[in-house]
């Protein structure tokens, strides 16, 4: 694996952890739809699937969680224009991780794929 591909693991791996973390300490202490926590804790259930396959640097997991990411920035995008305050932040903390994930999955996908060499197209096609 070469350098670039490595960063873009860590990277992909962290703003994984990071989102998860804060889809938790939203929900259930910092801002909270209601008091002593929401049922809205349940979104951070999704980023627990592809948690292993990421620190393990599998291509595959980074491929798919690339079609989840954006979700995570849609609901951050939609919290931080409706809502005020300490929640504002989180969701714009949130859209800026979903961001990060999202960017250095597909990175990370596109650096470990397979290398075609020049002519091997044209050979396969004949």
């Amino acid at each position: 694996m070469t350098t670039a591909a490595r960063l873009c693991n860590q990277a992909a791996a962290v703003s994984l952890v990071a989102l998860l973390m804060l889809c938790l300490a939203w929900e259930l202490w910092w801002a909270p739809l209601r008091p002593g926590g929401s049922w809205l804790v349940l979104k951070a259930l999704p980023l627990l699937a592809p948690l292993f396959g990421v620190l393990r640097g599998r291509r595959y997991t980074h491929q798919w969680l690339s079609l989840l990411a954006p979700a995570y920035f849609m609901e951050g995008s939609v919290r931080a224009a409706s809502e005020a305050g300490l929640s504002a932040r989180l969701a714009l903390a949130e859209t800026a991780l979903a961001i990060v994930l999202f960017g250095s999955a597909v990175l990370y996908a596109r650096l470990t794929g397979k290398v075609s060499r020049p002519g091997t197209a044209a050979r396969a096609r004949n």
